[in-house]
């Protein structure tokens, strides 16, 4: 390491991880001790702690079980199939994906005419905003895949569908392994669809934590059950972690000479079905852009003006376009620390060269992506009062919640391009006559630099439909539009119910720009498959 690295290297670890143990391990671990020492036992105890268990578990499943049936024929025609338009169904895939968990919600609440709860729904739901995982963390295994092995199989007699059953599909386990438990993750911890769908007659770990703390004020109470839900994440988190070693393995067993071919005969009904597949993921997004502008009237845009005001009967404290300011200014703060983050510790990682070191940095890195937002929420409120000057109050608290959930997206995007660099670039700048400083700026910064907007841009469409942690933090007289969209469904009145589809398809159509200035950008990088 040079004199430089040796000075520049633990200062940014410091800054890096003092920010994770202030922000993050503080608060989580005083909702354990709180747990612990609370009446966990009574909690335990309750029929109706494991009833919310097993559904959590339940839909979390079987939400599941549609990501990965859907997520197939994407990933087969992402990886194997040349067809026209591929960069517009990455695009399209991926949208889903960083739509605010509240607007999916709202738009299945649109595509269903659903007021109350259902389950169906938000099984759909779950799974309509993590196809995206599926589809793309096992294209990008299947990409390289040694084709050679399923040809073999066919000159040896075997039909396409044994060949795929027998070779390539054994061949795929590791990246539906890792997908598979990483989508359950997000699926158990799942809070905006469930409040949304669920009605008050479907409640999950997630939602009854968030009851427990803001309408009954049963702290302890909550603290247990995030014990429960923390356990659960952990061993998501434990199994993702096995399938992705071993799908790393696979990588480099495998020869990366995959290539995407045009369908032939039996290989366009796979194409059939992503169709298919597609249609269903445009359904909703349809549903919502319908659902915001009829009314009892027939068509109009009475939500969308309404945001101008405060809702039926002054619902909000601010008007809606007032929530939408706050939040833009929220994720602007929030995106703007997140990278600052997110590049120290990507500049940490890639100046480790201890394999072991990289490695355990890098899942305490990641670490914040598995605990849920809504227990990270929770401990801020019963930590952070101890801080000099009250950290509670300050306006910065939302945009530190929302930097721990883009933080990990920006170090999976920027931090493979910056391990791509070709370090003799750097050695020949510093021959050259050029300091340490200089060399960052005119070796990573131009070949990074796309990078950095793609995950700003991630970022701040992350951010800005940050629901769980925001829902605790924010304060009535500065909501930011997912909370406000929250507000409006909790009251009654045709017009509030406009306004939030409304509020719905403007943070949407945001986030569908965001994704599709990212893929202009030509992001080399896939934050979605490093996860």
């Amino acid at each position: 390491m040079s004199p430089h690295n040796r000075l520049a290297v633990p200062a940014a670890a410091s800054v890096v991880l003092g920010f994770l143990g202030l922000f993050f391990a503080w608060p989580v671990a005083a909702i354990i001790g709180m747990g612990l020492h609370g009446n966990v036992g009574e909690v335990l105890a309750e029929a109706s702690t494991w009833r919310l268990v097993a559904f959590t578990l339940g839909q979390a499943a079987a939400s599941t079980a549609v990501a990965l049936i859907a997520g197939l024929p994407l990933a087969y025609v992402l990886a194997r199939s040349l067809i026209p338009g591929r960069a517009v169904l990455r695009a399209v895939v991926t949208v889903p994906f960083v739509l605010p968990t509240i607007v999916v919600g709202m738009a299945f609440r649109a595509l269903f005419d659903v007021d109350s709860g259902a389950v169906l729904p938000i099984v759909l739901a779950n799974a309509f905003f993590n196809v995206a995982v599926v589809a793309r963390t096992v294209s990008g295994l299947w990409t390289h895949l040694d084709r050679r092995a399923e040809d073999a199989a066919r000159s040896l007699g075997a039909s396409k569908l044994r060949a795929f059953t027998s070779v390539t599909l054994p061949a795929l386990l590791p990246a539906l392994g890792s997908a598979a438990a990483v989508v359950f993750l997000f699926c158990a911890t799942s809070f905006g669809v469930v409040l949304v769908l669920g009605g008050g007659q479907y409640r999950t770990l997630e939602t009854e934590i968030y009851l427990r703390t803001v309408q009954l004020l049963d702290l302890p109470g909550a603290a247990a059950l995030s014990l429960l839900q923390l356990a659960a994440v952990v061993t998501a988190l434990l199994a993702a972690s096995f399938a992705r070693r071993r799908r790393e393995t696979a990588l480099r067993l495998r020869s990366a000479a995959g290539t995407a071919r045009r369908p032939q005969g039996a290989q366009w009904l796979v194409v059939g079905a992503a169709g298919l597949v597609v249609c269903g993921l445009l359904a909703p997004i349809a549903g919502l852009l319908v659902r915001s502008v009829s009314t009892r009237d027939g068509w109009g845009l009475a939500g969308y003006r309404a945001l101008l005001g405060t809702g039926q009967q002054g619902t909000l404290e601010v008007t809606g376009l007032e929530a939408g300011l706050n939040s833009v200014r929220t994720a602007v703060d929030a995106t703007w620390m997140a990278l600052l983050l997110g590049l120290l510790a990507s500049f940490v990682l890639v100046a480790v060269r201890r394999r072991a070191l990289a490695e355990s940095l890098d899942v305490v890195l990641m670490v914040p992506l598995g605990v849920s937002a809504v227990t990270v929420g929770f401990g801020y409120l019963i930590t952070l009062h101890l801080l000099p000057g009250d950290l509670r109050t300050s306006p910065l608290l939302v945009p530190f919640a929302q930097a721990l959930v883009v933080t990990p997206l920006v170090i999976r995007m920027v931090l493979p391009v910056l391990r791509s660099i070709d370090d003799r670039l750097r050695q020949a700048a510093a021959t050259l006559g050029a300091g340490p400083w200089r060399v960052h700026r005119e070796v990573d910064v131009p070949l990074a630099a796309r990078s950095v907007l793609g995950a700003a841009g991630f970022g701040f469409v992350v951010a800005l439909g940050e629901f769980g942690a925001t829902s605790f933090l924010t304060r009535p007289d500065a909501p930011t539009l997912p909370v406000a969209i929250g507000r409006l469904l909790g009251r009654p009145g045709e017009l509030n119910t406009q306004m939030a589809y409304a509020a719905c398809t403007l943070l949407m159509i945001v986030t569908v720009l965001a994704v599709v200035l990212v893929e202009r950008l030509r992001i080399r990088t896939d934050a979605v498959e490093e996860f």
